[in-house]
């Protein structure tokens, strides 16, 4: 049965209901040879375009795209595009899905995208990956969004991390400088973005921002009794997760991202498991009175999980630099002054300086921060050091109980 041939109008389009049950019926437009619409007995309605294909000796029928999604005027340019590129020989859809594949590169190529790509292909393996992820799209990705990866120059990192320099964050300019030059040599081993050479050569870090210099921060007495009752008046979930972070001198991770089945009570320890650690290695953290003090007192959810959560213990806690500023004002109003700066890890740096004060060994105040033993001790010296380790954080947690409850 011949198709029914007419001239396509929306008002013809639209006023198509449905074919007979179990049957397609097609109507050919009389503007455009060989273009159609076929109509199911369910109401779809297909553009269709009824040729001759390369590689084919029969004319054919290919879809073009489905109305309304497809509006008539675009299925009528597609379909004299397809006539034309027939007409020279090509496939239609060979010479589309190439035009696809080029826009997809080029969207790739952008800087964002290609950061993307190095977030979910290398970052995960690293330890400080999120952070790392973090600090690449605030600090860069809004700056270069949409530019190809090819077109950042030494001149755009000099100029990015010298403004970080500007704001007094030398320290951080380093880590950034850091991310950027993995980043770039990643780019160019990947082989897929047409990258030689990276923007980070021949860019010394220690011209452009500084001497790195290890941070000799240390929290005072005065300053912990400040950070202790802080602490107390924020609530949960960052008061006890910073007092533990003093108690423990964990990481901050190793903390605030610790799970309920981690903890074991009749032991009094919080059991690192290798991927939640730097050194690869179960580590382990004794947990004394005071700390199991403040454990005790987080609440308890109805599925257990995150010990330090925001969402009923589903996902670990976030905004601690929301948490931190809060602190440091709290801080302040008990020591009646401005607070020096400081840094979540010099509450590490703290608690292993009150180690060394308090004649605990230097391979017993390394382990208790979480630095792991190398060369042959790691291998020869099997020895876990646990009641070791635990006797070092009682001695601090009650030297800390003397700190906090003297006063000034």
């Amino acid at each position: 049965m011949a198709a029914d041939k007419r001239k396509f109008s929306d008002t013809f389009l639209r006023s198509l209901q449905s074919a007979p049950t179990g049957l397609r019926v097609e109507f050919m437009d009389t503007v455009v040879p060989g273009f159609g619409v076929r109509l199911t007995d369910k109401g779809r309605k297909t553009f269709i375009l009824l040729a001759r294909y390369p590689g084919s000796n029969n004319p054919t029928r290919r879809k073009l795209g489905e109305y309304p999604s497809l509006s008539l005027e675009k299925a009528r340019k597609k379909a004299r595009d397809w006539i034309d590129l027939i007409k020279d020989g090509k496939d239609p859809r060979n010479e589309e899905e190439a035009q696809r594949r080029a826009e997809q590169r080029k969207r790739d190529d952008r800087f964002e995208g290609v950061v993307e790509a190095y977030v979910s292909r290398v970052l995960p393996s690293q330890r400080r990956g999120d952070i790392v992820a973090r600090e690449m799209r605030r600090e860069f990705c809004g700056r270069w969004t949409g530019r190809p990866i090819s077109s950042i120059e030494r001149r755009d990192v000099i100029e990015a991390i010298s403004e970080v320099v500007e704001r007094g964050a030398t320290y951080q300019a380093h880590n950034l400088f850091g991310h950027l030059r993995s980043f770039f040599n990643w780019c160019i081993e990947a082989g897929d973005y047409g990258l030689e050479h990276s923007p980070c050569d021949r860019i010394r870090p220690n011209k452009l921002i500084g001497e790195r210099k290890s941070r000799q921060r240390v929290l005072t007495d005065a300053e912990l009794r400040a950070f202790w009752i802080a602490t107390g008046e924020i609530g949960y979930p960052f008061g006890p997760l910073y007092r533990l972070l003093l108690l423990t001198g964990a990481r901050k991770s190793e903390i605030g991202e610790a799970r309920e089945r981690e903890l074991d009570r009749v032991k009094k320890a919080l059991v690192i498991p290798p991927e939640r650690f730097k050194s690869d290695a179960t580590h382990i953290v004794p947990l004394t009175d005071e700390a199991m003090k403040v454990i005790d007192g987080l609440p308890v959810f109805e599925k257990p999980n995150f010990l330090f959560s925001t969402s009923f213990g589903v996902r670990p806690v976030s905004g601690f630099a929301n948490a931190k500023e809060r602190l440091d004002r709290l801080m302040a109003a008990e020591l009646g002054r401005p607070l020096d700066p400081w840094r979540n890890h010099d509450l590490r740096r703290t608690m292993r300086t009150q180690l060394a004060a308090l004649r605990v060994s230097d391979t017993i105040a390394e382990m208790v921060i979480g630095h792991g033993r190398r060369g042959l001790q790691r291998v020869y010296d099997q020895h876990s050091y646990e009641r070791e380790m635990r006797e070092a954080l009682e001695l601090w947690a009650d030297r800390l109980h003397e700190i906090v409850t003297t006063s000034a």
